[in-house]
């Protein structure tokens, strides 16, 4: 048998790897304070940038496939919806195709294996849809969805008109053409739809009798309306030495402008004009539904979409900011009213767990320092919390994890795992230096330390490490239950990790530092009395503890679960509003 026990020196007195890294640590403990310093800055750092939502994305990877063609849902099943349907049936990682047709448009939803990159998988659907493009019926316009999930949709916003000077149809133009393109340019957002009011449009009502007395047909009048709004250019005109350029101007920009198209010449080189045969007028497109604000009746607005895996509250953010630049800029009454902001829940949700995070923490901290009644040795093991939680942070920030309910509450679940190193380590010096004291004080003090830090250091290193392996199978996971609980196992094997390593390297330095067994001698007196049983203790015999610890043991372990279940319980009431 080892008689120096467990995560003691080998045969020969040979050290493990972990007790020179316990011992390093120890020795140059300074050293190993300032990159722990250096590392939780770092973490600061990373938590301004790291990806922030309410909840986990829990949708597939998915490429939306939206097809638009004036025809009957039946015509479209047949001649676009199932062409593209069989196309992309052989696309690579393709785990479904859902196909759905309605009067005029056509959507197919490709869902790839989980895993799959987005743009990975938009540029394949993208490479079997020019296969097809030509099979396709003519005037069916084929284009991608937006590059986002199916929570995406993060702001939303209406414009109210309180001076009622500005009707619908100005309103929506004003969304579409000049607040949807600015908040388009936030970084992040990938689509800015618009709703409600009134798209305007030039209509031409055509008098049928008169089609038939001109002897023109319904194609020759759309054909010349098509062929009127262009304008063309010419060669250069070299005139007194300078150059004039040829063009023809034929843009529409008032109703005036169409009615005088020429449809047809008639006997004899007399036009007929469109205004002739019909009735050109401005009126809105026909709508299929309609945006109510707050009972007051429609109202134009626009949906922020964020792009997939953007950072949902750098985005909302940045959309505010924005439309804080375009306030100004409103026509005149006109302002701007947030009708679904996300970032009122996400702020909710992490506050939730951010306090029941520092509420665990401060009983964790007390139950230590009522157990081993003595400050130096309880710091040791109330720093790592703090520690672990911040440091664990960094992996998750460059793994592109999303910090969210479950992700934080895998570290909450692991709070009061992440000290049991600690506790053994100090506890296991707190009883060597008692031995030390109380036999005669003959070796190195620090030497005893160093030495009970190395006897079991290895053993809770590997310790620690066993309980993160628990949550390994949780990676096993797949689609919607992986997507669910995986940042809950990340955080949890992320924390106790990083609490592992903090077991042999920042609890050796700190317990070399905050172990102290000479009195302080400074004055005044009663000073130097108070930092010493503040600093220094008393160190007692386990069969001597302090009677108030031993009589009330099994209460304060009875007090600090109730505690604990009273936190979690009002976590979960929290939670559930």
């Amino acid at each position: 048998m080892n008689p120096h026990g467990a995560g003691t020196s080998g045969e020969g007195g040979k050290e493990t790897f972990i007790q020179r890294v316990i011992g390093f640590c120890a020795v140059n403990r300074y050293l190993t304070l300032l990159a722990v310093v250096a590392a939780c800055v770092l973490a600061v750092y990373t938590l301004k940038d790291i990806r922030l939502d309410a909840l986990p994305d829990l949708s597939d990877t998915q490429v939306i496939v939206y097809s638009r063609w004036d025809r009957s849902p039946d015509i479209i099943e047949d001649q676009v919806t199932y062409p593209i349907v069989t196309a992309l049936l052989g696309a690579p990682n393709v785990k479904a195709i859902r196909g759905f047709s309605d009067f005029g448009f056509s959507y197919v939803y490709v869902i790839f294996q989980d895993g799959t990159d987005i743009y990975w998988a938009r540029s394949r659907v993208l490479e079997y849809l020019s296969k097809i493009q030509s099979r396709l019926p003519k005037g069916v316009q084929t284009e991608l969805g937006p590059d986002a999930t199916g929570v995406g949709w993060v702001f939303q916003y209406a414009l109210v008109d309180r001076s009622g000077t500005h009707s619908l149809d100005q309103l929506r133009s004003y969304q579409d053409w000049t607040l949807r393109y600015a908040i388009q340019s936030v970084p992040g957002v990938a689509e800015v739809a618009s709703i409600g009011g009134f798209q305007k449009q030039y209509q031409v009502t055509v008098d049928p009798n008169r089609l038939a007395a001109y002897g023109i047909p319904l194609t020759m009048v759309t054909e010349a309306i098509r062929m009127s709004n262009n304008e063309v250019g010419g060669r250069l005109i070299e005139f007194a030495g300078a150059e004039f350029m040829v063009r023809g101007r034929g843009y529409m920009k008032k109703p005036e402008d169409l009615e005088k198209v020429v449809v047809k010449t008639g006997p004899g080189g007399v036009p007929v004009l469109l205004q002739d045969i019909a009735r050109v007028s401005l009126g809105p497109e026909i709508r299929r539904g309609v945006s109510d604000l707050d009972g007051m009746g429609d109202h134009v607005g626009g949906i922020v979409v964020m792009r997939h895996g953007e950072n949902a509250l750098n985005v909302i953010n940045g959309v505010k900011g924005k439309l804080s630049e375009l306030a100004p800029s409103l026509p005149k009454g006109v302002e701007f009213v947030t009708t679904y902001d996300r970032s009122d829940l996400i702020h909710r949700a992490i506050g939730t767990l951010k306090h029941e995070l520092v509420v665990e923490m401060v009983i964790v901290s007390l139950v230590i320092l009522i157990f081993l009644w003595h400050v130096p040795s309880a710091l040791v093991a109330i720093i790592t919390i703090p520690v672990s939680v911040l440091l664990s942070f960094i992996p998750f920030y460059y793994m592109g994890l999303t910090v969210n309910i479950m992700s934080l509450a895998g570290i909450a679940i692991s709070i009061g795992v992440l000290v049991d190193g600690a506790i053994i380590e100090v506890e296991n010096a707190y009883n060597k230096i008692h031995q030390w004291d109380v036999g005669g004080r003959k070796e190195d003090f620090h030497q005893v330390r160093l030495t009970a830090l190395k006897e079991v250091g290895p053993s809770v290193f590997f310790s620690l490490l066993v309980i993160a392996v628990a949550f390994l199978p949780v990676f096993a996971l797949v689609d919607q239950e992986g997507r669910l609980f995986k940042p809950l196992a990340y955080s949890k094997n992320l924390a106790m990790a990083l609490a592992a390593i903090l077991a042999v390297t920042l609890n050796p330095a700190t317990r070399m530092m905050f172990a102290r067994i000479e009195p302080f001698t400074f004055r005044p007196k009663f000073l130097a009395k108070l930092a010493t049983r503040a600093f220094v203790g008393t160190y007692y015999a386990e069969e001597k503890h302090p009677g108030i610890l031993a009589k009330s043991t099994g209460k304060a372990v009875l007090v600090s679960g109730l505690t604990t279940v009273v936190g979690f319980g009002s976590l979960f009431e929290k939670l559930s509003k």
